[in-house]
């Protein structure tokens, strides 16, 4: 079902398009928080989640997180040298998305 412009998260203009993707925030979640739970990252992304749940399996099938199980809670690793999907981004892998932002602030989205 596609979505509408009301479903997406509002950007600095509030025009609800942003630069990066779920996916690119899910995986910046996780790379500043290797424990972080599914509730906290579908807080943090602004996303419900089921679909950041959906979010990491997809991330996991493509190689860019592997999941531990720990006690009762996951631990995720990111593979910095997953490369980009897209050819306007051959050649880069993650890690430098990773290198970029990973050490800001996390910020609940509103």
């Amino acid at each position: 079902m596609p979505t509408s412009r009301e479903d997406e998260a509002p950007s600095i203009d509030g025009r609800g398009w942003t630069f990066l993707t779920n996916h690119a925030h899910v995986l910046l979640v996780v790379a500043r928080d290797h424990t972080a739970r599914i509730r906290d990252i579908a807080a943090v992304v602004g996303i419900t989640e089921r679909a950041a749940q959906a979010i990491v399996a997809d991330l996991e099938a493509g190689g860019y997180l592997t999941r531990n199980r720990v006690g009762r809670r996951n631990e995720y690793t990111v593979n910095p040298q997953g490369p980009f999907r897209h050819p306007v981004e051959a050649g880069h892998q993650i890690g430098d998305l990773i290198d970029l932002f990973a050490n800001e602030p996390v910020r609940l989205a509103t």
